[in-house]
């Protein structure tokens, strides 16, 4: 997870600096803009898990670990994503107790996490 902590801060910190230059250099910490912003830097980050589970079942911090994500969809990734973001501390702490090490949020979206290196 910190391994995806710095690649979500990586492509934030990118997707802020768009959209800094796409409003041409306004103080996006206040008012509208900064609520623009913020959906700006979801929608990217969004499409960064949505390409990476679609493509290949793996973002570059899961390839690093060999997680790889099965059993997914178009609308079992769309799933998985809006469900870690409501969940994800009760989805970490249900992993701890779940008998497959599944996040709760793989549990409701359909998917599942496996290692790499065994064939699937």
């Amino acid at each position: 997870m910190v391994y995806e902590a710095l690649l979500i801060f990586a492509v934030s910190f990118f997707a802020a600096w768009v959209f800094f230059f796409a409003s041409g250099g306004r103080d996006a910490t206040r008012g509208w803009l900064r609520t623009e912003l913020q959906l700006f830097v979801l929608a990217v980050l969004a499409a960064y898990f949505l390409w990476c589970w679609l493509r290949g079942g793996q973002t570059l911090a899961m390839r690093a670990w060999r997680i790889r994500l099965v059993d997914v969809t178009p609308a079992k990734a769309i799933a998985r994503f809006v469900l870690a973001l409501v969940l994800l501390p009760v989805s970490i702490l249900w992993a701890l107790m779940d008998r497959d090490r599944q996040f709760l949020h793989d549990r409701l979206a359909g998917t599942r996490l496996i290692d790499s290196r065994i064939p699937y």
